[in-house]
């Protein structure tokens, strides 16, 4: 599997060849890049980084890699250990930090981990800053410090607990409503630190929770990607339980998905329309999420009477939209929710939060609060990419076969027809082509994805 460089990080498969999988090699080279990269852009002399990490099996030995290596450059490093990827982002800014790496390889199986990289303001670093650290990568561009000016490694705990802090602070989550609601939810957390985080947020939230794959030990019990062909469990259990309904986070919790109380799903992509209606109703402001998202946050944010605008995918392309337009909620359609009020990056703890709050003031059932939404349909594919597959190529000739329709090529080719569209991309974190397709029924937007798929096939 290659090891993908990307200006998010680094991410990949752990064993096997130095270069061509995440090998402690490749770790220490772009931990060592990026604690480069904040001495060159740091007035602070001595600086300090957060490191925390999911519960895949690789976390520990990738974050003493990390932690070591910065360690060795003369940085101090605070490890909050088992930790999700907003919390690591709220311990930065809490902490005035110079900057953070989550070590997550997100949705992606097991065997795969990865470097995600903060500023000292707890987000994502932009595209010159990602290039700046992969090109110190390239060059091998390392002085480390000499003994007396090692940096201090230091433990710190407590760091999800803050975080809930910070979220229960938020002038949106309405406490008492949830309170008196009495909720009952079932959590899946596939086994990550989801599984610490939730419960704990619930328990404060006065919510009763029925918790499922909630152990921390990195075991996935399926497919870690929140979508619906992998959660039939939780959707049995909900019902089972005669529960409200269902939360499902990824390993590291920047993505929330919900199951209604009769086991079907609310949608990933519906999380942000929900959110975005509850805030929307309280505070008048723009939004905006990616090209790969649903017409639906479009749809709702003009009922509200302000504007919706879409970014190119990736969260840090979302946000850099966000802060032009003053977006006062965003993110992207795979379940991730950005509130600017709490911190500019995807959190599922400020998205169960909103929710909750928005479920408790209407007083209706989950599915009923789904069935009040536009209704819209997602197919999401992929082709596996090989070395002889030009993806560029494939994306210009698509481009131009259909230049008489709505075309956009920030990212990818989106095309729009009148009520569905299709976005054609290069994943930044898989070696795939990602195929989205919305429309007004399940059968449009499968057979609109297998009609472009075999068009791809012919390309190829």
């Amino acid at each position: 599997m290659s090891l993908i460089k990307s200006i998010s990080g680094i991410r990949g498969t752990i064993g096997g060849k130095v270069a061509v999988n995440l090998t402690p090699i490749d770790t220490v080279k772009f931990a060592a890049a990026y604690g480069m990269w904040l001495k060159e852009q740091s007035k602070n002399e001595q600086l300090t980084v957060i490191v925390g990490r999911d519960a895949r099996i690789s976390g520990k030995m990738v974050s003493s890699l990390v932690c070591n290596t910065l360690v060795g450059l003369g940085i101090n490093v605070n490890d909050i250990g088992l930790s999700t990827t907003p919390t690591v982002e709220v311990a930065v800014a809490l902490d005035k930090a110079d900057g953070g790496i989550i070590i997550t390889a997100s949705h992606n199986p097991k065997q795969w981990n990865a470097l995600k990289l903060l500023n000292n303001k707890g987000e994502f670093l932009n595209a010159v800053e990602g290039e700046k650290v992969l090109k110190i990568a390239e060059n091998d561009a390392y002085i480390f410090a000499e003994v007396d000016d090692l940096g201090r490694y230091r433990k710190k705990q407590g760091y999800i607990s803050k975080h809930i802090k910070e979220v229960l602070k938020l002038n949106l989550v309405d406490i008492d409503a949830i309170k008196k609601a009495k909720f009952k939810v079932v959590v899946d957390a596939v086994n990550s630190t989801g599984g610490i985080a939730i419960p704990e947020l619930l328990e404060k939230l006065g919510v009763e929770c029925v918790q499922l794959y909630c152990e921390p030990n990195g075991e996935f019990p399926h497919n870690p990607e929140p979508l619906k062909e992998h959660l039939t469990d939780i959707s049995e259990l909900v019902v089972k339980e005669k529960a409200d309904f269902g939360i499902v986070v990824d390993p590291d919790v920047d993505r929330l998905a919900i199951v209604n109380e009769d086991g079907s799903m609310f949608g990933e992509e519906y999380t942000l329309v929900a959110c975005a209606d509850y805030v929307l109703g309280k505070t008048k402001g723009n939004t905006v999420s990616n090209l790969s998202s649903s017409r639906a946050l479009r749809d709702i944010t003009e009922k509200h009477g302000v504007e919706y605008q879409a970014s190119a995918v990736g969260e840090v392309n979302v946000v850099e939209l966000m802060k032009a337009t003053n977006a006062i909620i965003g993110g992207e359609g795979n379940g991730g929710i950005i509130y600017p009020e709490s911190h500019y990056g995807r959190d599922s703890l400020v998205g169960v939060a909103l929710f909750l709050s928005h479920l408790a003031k209407l007083k209706i059932s989950c599915k009923e609060l789904r069935d009040s939404y536009p209704s819209y349909f997602m197919s999401k594919n992929k082709i596996e990419l090989t070395q002889e597959i030009d993806v560029d190529a494939i994306l210009v000739s698509m481009a131009s076969t259909y230049k008489n329709e709505d075309v956009i090529t920030i990212d990818g080719v989106k095309i729009n027809f009148e009520t569905e569209w299709i976005h054609l991309r290069k994943s930044n974190t898989e070696p795939i082509i990602r195929i989205y397709t919305e429309s007004t029924s399940q059968k449009k937007a499968d057979d609109l994805a297998v009609r472009f798929i075999n068009e791809i096939k012919e390309i190829i």
